[in-house]
């Protein structure tokens, strides 16, 4: 069996309101990896089923995520686009790795922490082993790179101890990769337009906290007019920004829309009111956002187009997966 070299695997979840940090923190990112690797890009229904999803929604916000990719400018006849229970060595890698992976590894995982809340006792166990599900995502296509934001760094490091015990316990040296890391762009994470300390989010109560890929042109001048800010003008330096989250926030999503750094931003905004530099960043993001959203509506309204393009990249990646999943039956000793 022929190792790849660079083959990355990543997803979004399909839990509703894609919004412009999926956008720039994953999305984005991917798009810019097709020309140097071989890329599988999932959405991952398994994982979003790890707290209740309405089916029919969720249905619908598989096909949303699917859309986005496309329309963002992923080649689904180049590369991969599926959904993850399509691919059913996902779900039987995850049990074989939930045997190797430690409770105790599970139990550092700071974003069970974060995600359960105060009443652990009420969280579904696949919340909990969400990272070994993760683990098995990229380790099942034998993954060497995984483009990942500084909230998910974690879980990666999990897939590479997950990996490393497995080939130390059945004595099969360098069987699964120690997958890398890719963290890319000026703004792998986008905080909230309503309070900059927090991360944007699809489950924020305010509408107003993000940008969707849904959004009109109207609405993205409106939550970018509206967004947290300061009465001081903006820095003329990255130091300036210190203790200023909001404009903190507001210069990286210009920097990464614009492909500048936070330094070539202040450089041309500096000593300006966010009154002046409100509206261009409005414009910058409509310039930006308007085309994928146009697109993402016309691919919507075509279902049957997106449940066709999921089939056939679960084709695909079943085609990758199963000889891998094949061997780890051997190897474990399932006959």
């Amino acid at each position: 069996m022929n190792k790849p070299t660079n083959r990355v695997f990543s997803g979004v979840q399909p839990t509703g309101n894609l919004h412009l940090g999926n956008y720039l923190g994953a999305i984005r990112n991917f798009v810019g990896l097709q020309e140097s690797h071989e890329c599988l890009y999932c959405v991952v229904d398994m994982h979003a089923i790890t707290v209740w999803q309405d089916p029919a929604e969720l249905a619908a916000n598989t096909r949303e995520v699917a859309a986005a990719y496309i329309a963002a400018g992923i080649d689904p006849e180049k590369h991969i686009i599926f959904n993850q229970s399509g691919v059913p060595a996902h779900a039987e890698l995850a049990w074989v790795l939930n045997c190797v992976a430690r409770i105790g590894w599970l139990n550092r995982m700071t974003q069970f922490k974060d995600k359960a809340g105060k009443d652990r006792e009420k969280a579904s166990v696949g919340l909990y082993a969400y990272p070994v599900l993760m683990a098995a995502d990229i380790l099942v296509y034998q993954a060497t790179h995984v483009p990942v934001g500084e909230d998910q760094k974690q879980h990666l490091e999990l897939a590479r101890d997950v990996a490393q015990k497995f080939n130390n316990d059945f004595a099969v040296p360098d069987f699964f990769p120690q997958p890398e890391p890719l963290i890319m762009g000026a703004a792998t994470r986008v905080m909230s337009l309503r309070d900059g300390t927090k991360k944007m989010s699809k489950s924020d109560p305010s509408d107003l906290s993000r940008i969707t890929m849904k959004d009109s042109a109207e609405d993205i001048a409106k939550k970018i007019r509206k967004a947290q800010t300061d009465p001081d003008p903006l820095p003329e330096t990255v130091e300036g920004l210190a203790g200023r989250a909001g404009a903190d926030n507001l210069v990286g999503i210009y920097a990464a829309l614009a492909d500048k750094t936070k330094a070539e931003v202040l450089a041309e905004f500096g000593g300006r009111q966010f009154g002046e530099f409100k509206p261009v960043l409005a414009d910058l993001a409509i310039e930006r956002l308007s085309p994928i959203t146009g697109e993402m509506k016309r691919l919507m309204d075509d279902p049957g187009h997106i449940d066709a393009v999921l089939r056939n990249g679960a084709v695909r990646a079943r085609a990758i997966a199963d000889p891998i999943m094949a061997r780890v039956r051997e190897i474990v000793g399932f006959i």
